[in-house]
C-alpha cells in the first residue's frame, strides 16, 4: 500500500471583513481557483459564518478551495491578509474624521493580523486607503514592501475604460495610469497613456475622434468622481473593487512580476517621501518588488506633489506622523 503524502498547504488568503467588499472579493477570488483556503473574520462573527457557508456550498463549481469562518487564530499562517474592515462614511462626515475612526480600528486589527501571520502580505482597502495604507505600515513592524493598499488601481482600470470606449478600443489594450492619491487629488497621467504603443497625442489624428481638452477632463472627471455615481446610483461600490484586489492577489500568489498602481511607501519620488501613495509598481510573491519612476511633465510633478502634500497633511492630523 502506497502512503499519502501530505503536503502544506499554500496559497491561504484570510479577509478581515466580511461586509459588501470582502465577501465580493472572496466570492471572485473563489471563483479565480487562486487560493486554496478562504477565511473570513468580521467582528459580527455570524456575519463572517453565513458568508463562509454560503461561499462554501459553490465548492463543488469551482476548483479545488477550502472557505471557512474563524478568529484570529484561524488566520495564522496567511499568505495574504486582506484587510476590508472599517467605518463607513456617514453623512457630513470629513475624510479626516473617517481616517481617525478607522486609524482605531486599525489600532486595534493590524498588530492581531501581523502577529498570527508574520510572514504574510497585508493588503489594505479600507478608505481613505492611503492613510489606511500608512497606518498598516507603521503599526505592523512590517517591511514596507509587505503592506501594499489597493490604491489607485480601479482609478486606473475606470480610466483605461473610459479612454478606450472613447476611442472604440477594447480598454486591455489602452495603457493609462491614475497615481497619487486614491481621492479628489488623484493624478492623470495623460503624458504617457498611450494604445499601440502610440501615445495618445499621436493616436487621435489615426483614430478620427475628437480628443480635445475638453473631451480629457470630462473622462478625468468621470474616472475621479465615479465611485460617487455609483454610491448615488446602489449604495456601494463592490464588483470592480472585488476584481481589482483579486488581480492583486493573483500577482502576488503566482509571482507575476506585474505592474500595477497600488498605494506604497514612497521613497523620495517626484520629491514625494514617507507617505503613501499610489505608483506603477512591480508586484510578485515579495509584495512590491520595486517602484516604477515614469516620467512626469511638470504639470503632472507639480500635482503629484499637491497630492502628497494633502496625505501629509491629513497623517500629522490624524497623528500618523510629527
Amino acid at each position: 500500500m502506497k502512503h499519502r503524502i501530505h503536503v502544506k498547504r499554500r496559497n491561504k488568503v484570510s479577509v478581515i471583513g466580511a461586509g459588501l467588499v470582502g465577501s465580493t472579493y472572496a466570492y471572485t477570488l473563489m471563483m479565480s481557483g487562486t487560493a486554496s483556503e478562504i477565511v473570513l473574520l468580521d467582528a459580527r462573527t455570524s456575519r463572517a459564518e453565513g458568508e463562509a457557508m454560503d461561499l462554501s456550498h459553490g465548492a463543488p463549481f469551482v476548483p479545488p478551495v477550502v472557505i471557512r469562518s474563524g478568529d484570529w487564530e484561524a488566520t495564522s499562517h496567511s499568505d495574504i491578509v486582506v484587510i476590508t474592515a472599517g467605518a463607513a462614511q456617514k453623512p457630513g462626515e470629513t475624510r479626516l474624521d473617517l481616517a481617525r475612526r478607522n486609524v482605531e480600528v486599525f489600532q486595534d486589527i493590524v498588530p492581531k493580523a501581523a502577529a498570527a501571520s508574520p510572514d504574510s502580505i497585508i493588503l489594505v482597502v479600507t478608505n481613505p486607503v492611503d492613510l489606511m495604507t500608512y497606518a498598516a505600515i507603521m503599526l505592523s513592524g512590517f517591511p514596507d514592501n509587505h503592506v501594499i493598499g489597493s490604491g489607485t488601481l480601479l482609478d486606473s482600470a475606470r480610466f483605461r475604460q473610459l479612454i478606450g470606449k472613447h476611442c472604440k478600443v477594447a480598454p486591455g489594450n489602452v495603457h493609462a495610469y491614475i497615481i497619487g492619491e486614491h481621492g479628489d487629488s488623484e493624478v492623470p497621467l495623460w503624458s504617457t497613456a498611450n494604445i499601440a504603443g502610440l501615445r495618445l497625442d499621436e493616436y487621435c489624428p489615426v483614430c478620427g475622434r475628437a480628443c480635445d481638452m475638453s473631451i480629457r477632463t470630462r473622462i478625468f472627471e468621470e474616472v475621479r468622481d465615479a465611485a460617487y455615481a455609483v454610491i448615488e446610483r446602489k449604495g456601494a461600490t463592490y464588483y470592480a473593487i472585488a476584481l481589482a484586489l483579486a488581480a492583486v492577489t493573483r500577482a502576488i500568489l503566482r509571482d507575476e512580476n506585474a505592474v500595477m498602481t497600488v498605494s506604497c511607501l514612497i521613497d523620495g519620488f517626484c520629491g514625494a517621501d514617507n507617505i503613501c501613495l499610489s505608483l506603477p509598481a512591480v508586484v510578485n510573491r515579495a509584495g512590491i518588488d520595486r517602484l516604477l519612476h515614469i516620467p512626469l511633465t511638470q504639470e503632472e510633478c507639480e500635482s503629484f506633489q499637491q497630492s502628497a502634500r494633502i496625505l501629509q497633511d491629513a497623517a500629522i492630523s490624524v497623528g500618523l506622523r510629527d
